[in-house]
């Protein structure tokens, strides 16, 4: 039986890269997105994936959103936590919305779509959850106190959950990536850019696609022995121990 896939942010960046590898590696894909209808349609009509629109920083609109993809493709057997936001700014000028919007969406999200996926999948003896941190979330980053503090959680939320459904053939991953050829990276000013890649050391920036096929490895059945671990993807710019 073909498995389902849900991915959050899936239309954009990344997490396109991800529902389109999955597809091709035989998923029938769900996409989620928050805002953006006319690039979700345009990428759902491309490449014959369903998208979904809900916000993934309210458990209650997770609900929903769960419930309207399973009632169309059949139970989510592998579930990618790739939405996030930023809202830059250094902490003395932060303000308490910018902090509780990229909680909302970049953490509060592990519990909000996790949770009503769980036991479904631990009944069912098997789930694939990978969550996407951030380069950032392992070594910090100066102006992004909310969004490495996020990020980070992201992780120690994995470990935790892993350890949790061990037994029941479900795992639970994290990747982090580096800095990613995507349309936000891009939109940084060029100076800043060139400064970022001669830190790098493979030199240059990584690519969705490359995170995508770390994607697909853990959301195989082979992958059953990886679980809590988080894959470090960022042309060696930070090794983590």
């Amino acid at each position: 039986m073909t498995k389902v896939a849900l991915v959050t942010g899936g239309t954009r960046g990344i997490g396109a890269a991800i529902s389109v590898a999955l597809k091709a590696a035989g998923y029938k894909v769900a996409a989620n997105y928050a805002g953006n209808d006319e690039a979700a349609f345009a990428f759902s009509k491309e490449h014959g994936v369903n998208v979904y629109k809900w916000n993934v920083g309210d458990y209650d609109s997770c609900v929903k959103g769960i419930a309207a993809v399973e009632a169309e493709l059949g139970p989510v057997d592998v579930l990618v936590n790739n939405a996030g936001i930023t809202r830059d700014g250094m902490l003395h000028k932060m303000t308490p919305a910018q902090w509780r919007e990229v909680m909302a969406v970049d953490l509060d999200s592990m519990f909000n779509m996790c949770q009503p996926l769980i036991n479904g999948m631990r009944e069912r003896g098997f789930g694939r959850i990978v969550n996407i941190s951030s380069i950032n979330g392992q070594k910090g980053q100066m102006g992004q106190t909310n969004y490495s503090a996020a990020k980070a959680g992201v992780i120690g939320f994995t470990k935790a959950l892993a350890q949790e459904v061990a037994r029941k053939g479900v795992t639970v991953n994290c990747i982090a990536p580096g800095y990613i050829d995507t349309d936000m990276v891009a939109a940084v000013p060029e100076k800043v850019l060139e400064g970022i890649i001669a830190t790098i050391p493979v030199g240059r920036l990584g690519k969705a696609e490359e995170i995508a096929h770390c994607v697909v490895f853990l959301a195989d059945e082979k992958a059953s022995f990886v679980t809590g671990a988080t894959i470090t993807a960022n042309g060696a710019q930070y090794i983590a121990g």
